[in-house]
């Protein structure tokens, strides 16, 4: 089983900037496929964003552009860089692990 722990959530401004970590026990890192998904209150979870083994990424429409997701295989970590912030992008975001493990969450509040 894979353990997963997301870090660096937080209020933040509109248009602001933040940074999630997530930290991935288990052996075969560098094979993973790896996802950042969001849910906000009433709503469904949801894919942010998603990167492969072989660096490929993929992005949701509301987000392209100003997230990065990206991944150091060699400390087990993926990122999402997340840039000019909307109240809308408040929500519990979860980091993912193509085995079916999730992380905690960690909160991320977008408001003045």
């Amino acid at each position: 089983q894979v353990q997963l722990v997301e870090s660096g959530g937080g209020l933040v401004q509109p248009g602001g900037s933040l940074r999630l970590s997530c930290s991935a026990s288990g052996n075969f890192f560098i094979f993973a496929g790896l996802g950042w998904y969001r849910q906000a209150p009433g709503k469904s979870r949801e894919l942010v964003a998603f990167i492969t083994n072989n660096g490929d990424t993929n992005y949701a429409a509301s987000v392209k552009d100003r997230f990065t997701i990206s991944r150091d295989n060699a400390k087990h970590m993926v990122y999402l860089q997340m840039s000019s912030l909307k109240p809308e992008d408040t929500a519990v975001y979860y980091c993912y692990h193509n085995s079916g493990s999730w992380g905690q969450g960690t909160q991320v509040t977008v408001s003045s």
